[in-house]
């Protein structure tokens, strides 16, 4: 963890124009140590029609309400859907940069800001109805090239092969692969031995 912390202080991140009308959704790259080493935290999302990102692996978070920034949405939302208390529980170590939502291939109109943290204290987590589990994966692994696979999506009548994870028959793709990926940059350099195998 010393070198993920230093690999956030001395990194930067770049910001989506905004408007005081534009939408934020924010969501916490949380990281902790574990028993082979560093380890980033996954939901899967809970299956529902409305939701754009409805079954996806993704970190928590989600819309900031008005009122909020993005960095006080996001530590309501981690709390209310896995039970993580930001300030009590963890170190913010930095930002990745904004990204223009997607969901079900079409712009949401929607700005994330993904934040990453430090957990420092574990705790049980309890999760809300938006979440089915919460798993933690590696960061030796995701940062393992060796490791990444693809997968076939389709999206108005025609397949595109995008890039992913599969974490013991999870997938992760899309945004989140596209944060994990920025992450895994950010660290570019550090020695990661592979502990844990797929």
């Amino acid at each position: 963890m010393t070198r993920v912390r230093a690999a956030f202080a001395r990194s930067s991140f770049s910001e989506l124009p905004s408007t005081p009308e534009s939408r934020f959704a924010a969501v916490a790259a949380v990281i902790a140590e574990g028993a082979g080493g560093p380890e980033l935290l996954f939901i899967h999302r809970a299956e529902h029609p409305d939701d754009p990102w409805s079954g996806h692996m993704a970190f928590p978070g989600g819309r900031v309400e008005s009122g909020e920034t993005p960095g006080s949405g996001v530590r309501r939302e981690t709390l209310e859907e896995v039970g993580i208390d930001l300030d009590r529980d963890a170190a913010a170590l930095g930002r990745l940069s904004d990204l223009a939502a997607i969901g079900r291939g079409r712009p949401m109109g929607l700005v994330i800001v993904p934040f990453v943290f430090e957990l420092t204290v574990r705790r049980p987590m309890v999760t809300n109805h938006e979440v089915e589990e919460i798993l933690w994966v590696p960061l030796a692994f995701l940062a393992e090239r060796a490791n990444r696979s693809t997968m076939a999506w389709h999206h108005g009548g025609a397949e595109i092969t995008l890039p992913c994870f599969r974490w013991h028959g999870r997938v992760i793709w899309g945004l989140t692969f596209a944060m994990v990926d920025e992450l895994l940059e950010r660290l570019a350099g550090e020695e990661w031995r592979v502990k844990s195998e797929e």
